[in-house]
């Protein structure tokens, strides 16, 4: 008898975890126990990381510590440069990809599986990961790569390097808080493709790349950007009835309209609340309010015709719009914050580890197949 309840293991419970806790029927999303309405109101990414790595929060002194770290892992190698513009330009992903694993190269610990190396790596490999995305932007933008300034945080350091401009308090706080909201989401396709990779005892950065490889499929990364196409299909200048009934046309052609509904959540993702109060106030404060006014008439639409709430897609795309950023970049982006929950969950996949080697149900031709050799077929 078949004991596989649902494609795609839907609601299949793989492993235990003391990282994230969902709730999809209540809109709840924790970290390591902390709400994330309380993380993103008062924390910062940095912190963040911490509580992922070590599970609590850290003292003043330890996120001293963990900053000045990260400081010292955001410069990348001059070799990773010098193949960054030797790959052919279009596809961030494939590029962020590519040079993730090269980064194992010029990492001296890179065969180190010791806990005191995996940590030091996740550290390196978060502080890289952002290095590496501002970079493929400045070069994919025809500019040279922004060394990082010391003084700066995770959130403005990254918009410095990418825009060559110093982020003001909003800005810095708008990104700081995307984020944190996207740092972990349970065994989402990308940290189960890392935890797989963990659990055969391969390296950190290999695992990075499995997870990347993974957040690159068009069902697992990407919808901001879909909802930013979106956004400028219809226009900042369009009249408010156009965005209305271009989403009530789609709608009538059967296509899916990006940046709604989840898989785990069936009330308001409660990353999306934050996003859409960022959007808000980003958009108000740069001028450029059109894109989250016409975001909340889409978004009333859907929930009139189809009672769907947005996705902590939804909200991040004008988010990051407004902020300066490519579309092509908005997946990267994301792995520049869940690096950290990936790291996290290979941590804890190395801490207690078994080989994850499941069974498929077999529905080929019935077995025994009669055997005929070549000459008689």
């Amino acid at each position: 008898m078949s004991t596989l309840a649902k494609a795609g293991l839907e609601d299949i419970v793989a492993t235990s975890s003391a990282i994230c806790y969902l709730d999809g029927a209540r809109g709840v999303l924790a970290y390591c126990g902390y709400d994330i309405h309380d993380l993103a109101r008062h924390s910062t990414f940095e912190e963040v990381c911490f509580l992922l790595w070590q599970r609590r929060l850290p003292s003043r002194a330890e996120l001293g510590d963990l900053q000045s770290q990260l400081v010292a892992a955001r410069p990348l190698p001059e070799a990773i440069i010098r193949l960054m513009r030797s790959l052919p330009q279009g596809n961030s992903m494939d590029a962020l990809r590519t040079l993730t694993s090269a980064l194992a190269h010029y990492d001296p610990d890179a065969n180190d599986n010791s806990p005191q190396a995996n940590v030091r790596k996740a550290v390196q490999l978060t502080a890289q990961t952002a290095s590496l995305v501002a970079a493929i932007g400045r070069i994919n933008a025809g500019a040279a790569p922004i060394q990082p300034d010391p003084v700066l945080s995770h959130a403005a350091n990254f918009l410095y390097m990418l825009t060559g401009e110093r982020p003001d308090a909003l800005a810095t706080r708008a990104f700081d808080v995307a984020l944190i909201l996207h740092a972990d989401h349970e065994l989402n396709a990308s940290t189960f493709a890392a935890r797989v990779a963990a659990a055969t005892l391969s390296d950190l950065h290999s695992t990075i790349v499995a997870a990347i490889g993974t957040l690159k499929g068009p069902l697992h990364g990407g919808a901001n950007a879909d909802v930013m196409r979106l956004l400028l299909e219809i226009g900042p200048g369009a009249a408010p009835e156009k965005a209305e009934d271009a989403v009530r046309a789609k709608l009538a052609r059967k296509e899916k309209i990006p940046g709604f509904g989840h898989r785990v959540y069936t009330t308001e993702d409660p990353r999306a609340t934050h996003l859409r109060e960022m959007s808000r106030e980003i958009g108000r404060r740069s001028g450029q309010p059109a894109w989250y006014e016409m975001s909340q008439r889409i978004e009333a639409v859907m929930k009139a015709e189809k009672k769907l709430n947005p996705n902590v897609d939804f909200y991040s795309a004008s988010t990051y719009y407004v902020l300066g950023i490519a579309v092509d970049l908005f997946t990267p982006i994301f792995a520049v914050s869940r690096i950290s929950g990936w790291t996290a969950h290979v941590l804890e996949q190395f801490a207690h580890n078994r080989l994850i080697r499941p069974r498929a149900e077999y529905v080929g031709p019935e077995y025994p197949q009669r055997y005929v050799p070549l000459e008689g077929r």
